[in-house]
């Protein structure tokens, strides 16, 4: 495979002829030139750190596995193998081993749909880049949760759990991207009602580096009354209901102001020692 030359290129390599590749397996080499990238790649983030460690295994390897493509007008478009198409191009290479599909007419939509869940089986997705891909195969191809589930060889659960994760507000979501926030706290935060709560407790949690346990067992004591609560024949009134529920979405736990005549108390509940010495940092600084 040659490599990019440090200086400029000639006209003939700027304006390349598209070789007469056939279809088939046997791989043949294209200029990465000539490669464009698939419009339905689930992955939405290729991480910088990742594509230099791959880009220093092909300088000395090679690519190892061809990058699968489709023939478009004035050149190829990938099916699978856009991460090695793209350190390829950090490695310095001009040409790529690539095999070339065939697509009759009007088999576009079955080889894209095929081309995704390739993708979805090879690829080290994050949770959210999984779910949009699932949530792709859905709308743009009419699949049901079983069908995806077993085109990719995962339980329908897990295709459901991912599809979930799209309904929390886009700044939970880039932290799950990001990897900040794992699948189990994402979860967790779905039992959350409002999308204010869920952003508030991502943060804390964020914040606080705070397990999926210690995540999920806050969130259902911001979800669960106390039993003076329930019992009270009559609750606070709405001014002291929204303070409460400021503090509580400030502190991460229960709180609750009683009134007695023009005084009173709050009371903050916590669990632990942990979650005192969390309370107290929160509260004193």
């Amino acid at each position: 495979m040659e490599k990019r030359p440090a200086l400029g290129k000639g006209l003939s390599a700027l304006i390349p002829d598209v070789p007469d590749v056939r279809p088939g397996t046997t791989p043949t080499e294209v200029d990465v030139d000539l490669i464009s990238p698939n419009e339905h790649q689930p992955r939405h983030q290729f991480e910088d750190g990742r594509l230099d460690e791959l880009a220093r295994s092909i300088q000395a390897n090679g690519v190892i596995q061809p990058i699968i493509v489709r023939r478009v007008d004035g050149g190829y478009r990938i099916i699978a193998g856009e991460r090695r198409w793209r350190a390829a191009q950090r490695a310095g290479l001009t040409r790529v081993p690539v095999v070339v599909k065939e697509v009759a007419a009007g088999q576009d939509a079955q080889l894209l749909e095929m081309a995704l869940i390739e993708n979805i089986q090879r690829e080290d997705l994050n949770p959210i880049d999984e779910a949009g891909a699932y949530e792709k195969l859905s709308t743009d191809f009419k699949m049901t949760q079983e069908e995806i589930a077993a085109a990719v060889g995962k339980d329908r659960s897990s295709v459901a759990n991912h599809l979930r994760l799209l309904k929390l507000p886009q700044e939970v979501r880039a932290e799950v991207a990001g990897g900040r926030l794992s699948m189990g706290h994402a979860r967790a935060l779905l039992a959350i009602s409002d999308e204010g709560g869920q952003r508030q407790l991502a943060r804390e949690v964020i914040t606080q580096n705070l397990s999926v346990r210690e995540t999920e067992a806050m969130v259902k004591r911001l979800g669960s009354p106390a039993p003076s609560e329930r019992s009270a024949p009559a609750g606070p009134d709405v001014h002291t209901r929204a303070a409460q529920e400021k503090l509580r979405m400030a502190l991460g736990t229960r709180v609750r102001i009683v009134r007695r005549g023009k005084g009173g108390r709050i009371e903050i509940d916590f669990t632990s020692e942990d979650e005192l010495q969390r309370l107290y940092e929160r509260l004193v600084n």
